[in-house]
């Protein structure tokens, strides 16, 4: 009896294990790339793939707007998508969007490349950033062309090398994928972009889809080749689960913002410059380093113009040096203007720069405090002496006793010893006209 019921329930257990695993595939990941790529997309996007392999997942899709980004970042994200079980869609969208440079090499490795109307790709050369100055290369190549300006002419073997390494990179990319070789090539090296509609004519892309839904429908029977074999989406009664980033990565994100990491850089430079003007405060030297070592790791992330940041350096000694060196505001002046200039070009990427009311409120300031340090050195100058021995020259005070030539005089509740050339009676009024050796030199004052 029991083996009979035993051999009844096998069918039924194997039954739910299938709806089990369907259900585990009926499901595609959606992931919004909106801004740089960079740690914390990279991050982000490897996570979800780990974690829709580890679940046989249908499909990830990453919703893509991005103006580019750092190719450390591009190329681990691009090796992850490759070595996926999981089939990757790279979708540019809602309209609008771009797919731009880093973005552009994303699409070209995705398995499936799609866009929206209205969205754009390309422009896929690579910079350099660092903004270090670089030794042209004499004399120009053979293969320059010969129509082109000397400046153009001199490009530097380094450049050279980046450029044709991206170029074999996306070319590669593009023969794995089936897609325009030639194109790619010509995104790399010319910096061209096309329309979503053009780059379905050119075979860019797979797929111009008006939203998720009509992406759905377009994807339904199609075949593609993942690092598991050939496989067919299902795309009729996917669900979708949205990828919200998590603290870790929304922490990263904020500190990775160029007007925070500006600011933390602000903060650390004057905290351990208070620290060393007052030695044992503890706070301004804890406070500054903290923050002047995140900015540090958010520097590391995006792209710096180190002459920029020389020059924001630079402007921010001269702009102390101001209060301990009285120049007559000359190097308070090229201070802020060194700040501000550095300020401007410190980041070479125009979409992760410093935004110039947040340059011109610190410039501000900046100017404003120096400015209050002069106005104050400039009436201290005027003002009357309050300690030391120069205070007591001028001073009205009183004998304590009757004398000629050496005596005691009573000045601002303290007991001195006095010499005056005039006899002196108790409590006679005396003025202080010298001091020699901590011994006043008095005369009577005259009443009227």
């Amino acid at each position: 009896m029991h083996t009979l019921l035993k051999f009844r329930l096998l069918p039924l257990l194997a039954l739910l294990l299938v709806c089990q695993s369907a259900f585990a595939n009926n499901k595609a990941y959606l992931i919004e790339v909106d801004g740089a790529i960079g740690p914390v997309s990279q991050d982000l996007i490897i996570r979800t793939l780990e974690k829709a392999n580890a679940e046989s997942a249908h499909l990830v899709i990453l919703e893509m707007n991005t103006p580019g980004g750092l190719d450390h970042s591009m190329r681990k994200i691009i090796s992850a998508i490759l070595a996926s079980n999981v089939p990757v869609v790279t979708y540019v969208s809602p309209p609008g969007s771009r797919a731009a440079s880093a973005g552009t090499y994303i699409l070209y490795a995705s398995h499936i490349a799609a866009m929206s109307p209205a969205t754009n790709l390309g422009a896929a050369t690579p910079v350099q950033i660092g903004g270090l100055p670089e030794m042209p290369t004499t004399p120009a190549s053979k293969d320059d062309d010969p129509d082109a300006r000397p400046g153009e002419k001199t490009k530097t073997s380094m450049n050279k090398k980046i450029i044709n390494d991206a170029t074999a990179y996306i070319k590669g990319l593009a023969k794995l994928r089936g897609r325009n070789e030639e194109w790619a090539e010509q995104a790399v090296r010319e910096a061209v972009s096309l329309t979503s509609e053009e780059a379905l004519e050119m075979n860019v892309i797979d797929i111009l889809a008006i939203d998720i839904a009509d992406l759905f429908t377009q994807l339904q029977g199609r075949e593609v080749r993942t690092s598991s074999g050939v496989q067919t989406l299902v795309t009729e009664a996917l669900t979708v689960e949205r990828v919200m980033p998590d603290w870790r990565s929304r922490l990263l994100s904020i500190i990775t913002d160029p007007n925070v990491a500006y600011i933390l850089m602000l903060i650390g430079i004057y905290g351990l410059i208070i620290e060393f003007s007052n030695p044992g405060a503890i706070l301004p030297g804890t406070v500054g380093a903290i923050s002047l070592l995140l900015a540090l790791y958010a520097f590391q992330i995006l792209p710096i113009n180190y002459a920029g940041l020389a020059l924001v350096a630079v402007g921010l000694g001269f702009i102390i040096a101001e209060v301990f060196f009285s120049s007559g505001g000359i190097l308070g002046i090229g201070g802020v203007i060194a700040f501000v200039i550095g300020s401007i070009i410190l980041f070479d990427d125009e979409n992760l720069a410093v935004s110039l009311p947040l340059i011109g409120g610190t410039a501000a300031v900046a100017a404003g405090f120096m400015f209050w340090v002069l106005n104050h050195l400039a009436k201290m100058r005027h003002k009357k002496v309050v300690s030391g021995m120069e205070y007591m020259v001028g001073l009205v005070g009183e004998a304590m006793q009757d004398f000629t030539g050496e005596g005691r005089v009573h000045i601002e509740g303290e007991s001195w010893l006095a010499q005056s050339s005039k006899p002196l009676k108790a409590g006679q009024k005396v003025r202080v006209n010298a001091i020699d050796h901590l011994v006043l030199q008095v005369s009577p004052v005259e009443e009227s």
